[in-house]
Parts: C-alpha cells; structure tokens; sequence
C-alpha cells in the first residue's frame, strides 16, 4: 500500500489541523494506520494508532485528550484531528501502515512496513 498524508501547515498555539492519509491499494481496511512525528533533531516517536479490526486506539501520553486518530475504509483514508496544539507539537507527521492479523494497536515505528512522505505541522506561540 502507498500512502500520502496532507492537511499539515503552519498554525498558532490553540488552534487545531486535521492531517489525512491517503493509502492505495483495496485492502486499506486490513491494515494497522499509525501516526508518527519527527522533530528537528529528534528521533522519530509515535502519536497515535488504530487497529484495523475493531477500531481500538492508542496514544502517546502528551497527545491524549487533544488528538483522535480515526480511520475511513471506504475511502482508504486515516485521520489525525489535533486540537488545542501546542509549539511542542511542531515535526514532520508520518502516516504508517502495516497489515498484521493481529488485533492490538501498532506503536513502534519497527512495527510498520509502509510510509507516508510526511506533512510539516509547525505551531508558533
């Protein structure tokens, strides 16, 4: 499956921005979705997954309560809605995915066979 994200951009700290990812392929919804962010001279972390079988999700801690992921099989598509977003949260956003028959949220980066290009969300103060 490839994949292209879009929806990044450069907003105040508060506001929100609802990244898309895009997949190919006919069999999006047997994929595990994930997102992930790389700041500048960070390593790359996890922020969100969703399963593919029943729609469970996973958070990184500094994410809960401001991001949803959410996933659209009709349209091949996952999301990340981010509110109340912070200057903390500026980074490159990757949509991963990986088709796993296993029924648990994928969080680490190895875990996932397909990458997104990325989309730069920066947050200014």
């Amino acid at each position: 499956v490839q994949l292209q994200a879009s929806g990044g951009g450069l907003v105040q700290a508060g506001d929100s921005l609802r990244l898309s990812c895009a997949a190919s392929g006919r069999v999006f919804s047997s994929y595990h979705m994930g997102w992930f962010r790389q700041a500048a001279g960070k390593e790359r972390e996890f922020v969100a997954a969703i399963s593919w079988s029943d729609g469970s999700t996973d958070y990184i801690d500094s994410v809960k309560g401001r991001f949803t992921i959410s996933r659209d099989n009709a349209k091949n598509s996952v999301y990340l809605q981010m509110n109340s977003l912070t200057p903390d949260d500026t980074a490159v956003y990757y949509c991963a995915a990986r088709r796993w028959a296993g029924t648990e949220p994928l969080i680490r980066a190895y875990e996932y066979s397909n990458w997104g290009q990325g989309t730069q969300v920066t947050v200014s103060s």
